[in-house]
């Protein structure tokens, strides 16, 4: 099993991710909407770190266009060789950070081919339009152009391209397109073999091994300390943001593919945890004014808010995140391995340090 760190972009995380790679680290994928710039970001960590893997986890489509993000990895790739993974998704957070849907399926696709073509030195079409802007859309060719072996670029070491996924048409689209799969509170049992089987039939479609894709899960963590239980205010205030976090973005996946499918509410989840999963759906009140209700949605996203309380259950902790004994959720971990997981990503909260420090000596060297 290897170990990552997710944490929101920030200028000064480079302390800390160095930090993390001295406890064995092995990843570190800051997300490309909120706080400071992603890739100002994983620079200085790029030049403060050795060994530890770096990317956006992750990008969208509609929040830079395909030829600045390849430009941007390859760059990082001169800081960092070898070292560089770019995630992509839909931009669930990033796009509706800013009051805009996310990318859709087709959208995802076109953005990894174009990427990865441009990894490779060749030229890849790329088009734009139409739009309000013009009335035809503009078909054109992009290729590096700056020179290689002057330190611009770095494109004799492979970027793996991860795609993130909670809906089954994305993570269907992982397993037939992706290096790698990133999935978002994904613990429970009937909540990974939901994911896996979707991959499964990605990859199978195209002709590939699924387990030839590497696949990370997205999680907090938390260590019961004496008198606590799933139902204790410390645990919820520990892990919420990222339970609501990570089960909202399913939900409202879910919600997109009753649109355009016609299934029932939270298909094809298992029943065991659909109902509740759905519920997260609405776990960001927010008002009626369509130009600024982002603006408070996105104000207290990944910090505590008080109106999605009723929906951190101990069924959905368990969901979602390692809580428990160290015992029990090194159990769960293994569990996690059996089914095909190849990494666990920690956001370490609330004390970064303290819970890297946490998860070193509890989890990861008893592992």
């Amino acid at each position: 099993m290897d170990w990552g760190l997710h944490y929101p972009s920030h200028i000064h995380s480079w302390k800390w991710v160095s930090y993390g790679e001295s406890k064995g680290f092995s990843y570190y994928t800051p997300y490309d909407s909120i706080g400071s710039d992603v890739y100002e970001t994983l620079a200085l960590c790029a030049v403060n770190t050795k060994t530890i893997k770096l990317g956006p986890g992750i990008t969208s489509p509609r929040s830079r266009i395909a030829p600045v993000t390849a430009r941007a990895m390859a760059t990082l790739n001169e800081l960092a060789p070898g070292r560089c993974i770019l995630g992509i998704g839909t931009g669930n957070t990033a796009r509706r950070a800013w009051g805009m849907p996310a990318a859709k399926i087709d959208e995802v696709r076109e953005y990894v081919e174009i990427c990865r073509k441009m990894f490779k030195g060749e030229e890849a079409l790329y088009v734009e339009g139409p739009d309000k802007y013009m009335k035809e859309g503009r078909r054109r060719y992009a290729k590096f152009l700056s020179p290689e072996g002057v330190g611009f670029i770095n494109l004799n070491h492979d970027i793996p391209i991860f795609l993130a996924g909670s809906g089954p048409r994305m993570l269907e689209l992982a397993g037939e397109i992706g290096d790698g799969v990133i999935l978002l509170g994904v613990i429970g049992e009937s909540f990974v073999d939901y994911c896996m089987e979707h991959i499964r039939i990605g990859a199978e479609r195209a002709g590939r091994d699924p387990k030839s894709l590497y696949t990370t899960v997205l999680t907090a963590f938390h260590i019961l300390q004496k008198g606590e239980t799933l139902e204790s205010r410390s645990v919820k205030l520990a892990i919420g943001p990222v339970v609501a976090l990570c089960l909202n973005i399913t939900a409202l996946s879910l919600a997109n593919y009753e649109r355009k499918t016609g299934k029932a509410k939270g298909e094809p989840l298992p029943e065991d945890i659909r109902e509740d999963v759905m519920r997260f759906k609405d776990a960001y009140p927010v008002g009626n004014t369509i130009e600024r209700r982002h603006i408070k949605l996105y104000s207290k996203y990944f910090v505590w808010n008080e109106e999605y309380e009723p929906l951190i259950t101990p069924a959905m902790i368990k969901t979602s995140t390692l809580v428990g004994t160290p015992e029990e959720i090194r159990e769960t971990i293994h569990r996690l391995e059996s089914q095909g997981i190849n990494q666990v990503m920690i956001a370490p909260i609330p004390d970064t340090n303290q819970a890297i420090d946490s998860f070193h000596e509890n989890i990861m060297s008893k592992y």
